[in-house]
């Protein structure tokens, strides 16, 4: 598989956070055959939409980053759109994409493939089906690895090469700051900004004792190019540092003077979900922006494009 300046690329879910990041970054490194697909260019739930747009297009290389996402309290709640939406998105990027002959497809999973284990050890890709995803978020979590089954039983009919990141908690510029339903660092990004404009203190869900791998966008989108020159399969992709929730909130309150309220009658989620990261980490990757540097940025981005953010 040999990858040009002339190679033509194909992302879907380019006006989200990764796919904004990933799109400067290949630019940035001399590709400029880009095609960005956002929800008003396609309906990937459209099985005829997605394969015309790839029959149109013919790529060489898919980053299938597109995907219905909620975060804690929306993947709770909204669980059957959840699922049924990212099944059919997926599926039908898959399956398009087979039939156009792509040499490879880099699909975004999620750390909600995993299960909930007991213990807090790095979690290895070969664990991925020892045991159901966290109630939580489980409907999102079995979309991903239905997608997973899908790229592996594709490869094993068709040989379609392919990798599955499996990222960590992903945040920065051009995120989705949905305060009710948004991931956790955009939203509390968003309520902090709220407070600070309202003179108020901000609640917040939980303990903060929630750990994490949070990882900067712009660190993702390198990490994606890496796992696309060469790994294969199932592969952990994050920062491999481990953050509480309440580091975060800690990080704001700072930053902005804000006073914080902690709402224990909220859930924390799944305690704690980190990463081996020793496949990544070998192939040459190591992240940039550390979790302060990050937020910060995050944060100053929100309030100077702030009200004409994405929620």
């Amino acid at each position: 598989m040999k990858i040009t300046p002339e190679s033509k690329f194909l992302i879907t879910g380019g006006s989200g956070l990764v796919g904004q990041a990933l799109t400067k970054f290949l630019r940035m490194h001399g590709y400029e055959n880009l095609k960005s697909l956002s929800s008003s260019d396609c309906d990937l739930r459209n099985g005829k939409e997605v394969e015309q747009v790839l029959s149109d297009e013919k790529p060489d290389f898919v980053f299938h980053l597109a995907a219905k996402v909620f975060g804690l309290g929306g993947n709770a709640k909204f669980k059957s759109d959840v699922l049924v939406d990212n099944v059919l998105i997926n599926t039908n990027v898959v399956e398009a994409s087979r039939k156009v002959n792509v040499k490879k497809i880099v699909a975004m999973g999620s750390g909600c493939v995993y299960p909930d284990f007991a213990d807090q050890k790095p979690v290895r890709e070969e664990q991925i089906w020892e045991g159901a995803p966290h109630p939580s978020e489980d409907s999102y979590g079995h979309s991903k690895r239905l997608m997973l089954a899908h790229l592996q039983a594709s490869r094993s009919q068709f040989g379609t090469k392919f990798a599955f990141a499996i990222s960590g908690n992903l945040y920065g510029p051009g995120d989705n700051f949905d305060i009710e339903n948004g991931h956790v660092t955009p939203s509390l990004i968003s309520k902090f900004h709220t407070a600070k404009s309202q003179g108020r203190k901000v609640s917040v869900w939980g303990t903060g004792a929630a750990i994490r791998d949070f990882t900067y966008s712009d660190d993702m989108a390198a990490a994606l190019y890496i796992i696309l020159q060469n790994q294969e399969g199932p592969i952990n992709a994050g920062s491999g540092n481990r953050h509480s929730i309440r580091e975060i909130v800690e990080i704001l309150s700072e930053h902005t003077g804000v006073e914080v309220e902690w709402d224990g009658s909220k859930p924390d989620g799944q305690l704690a979900r980190f990463y081996d990261m020793s496949k990544l980490e070998a192939a040459g990757f190591k992240p940039v922006v550390g979790l302060k540097e990050g937020v910060i940025k995050t944060f100053d981005w929100y309030a100077e494009n702030f009200p004409n953010v994405r929620k």
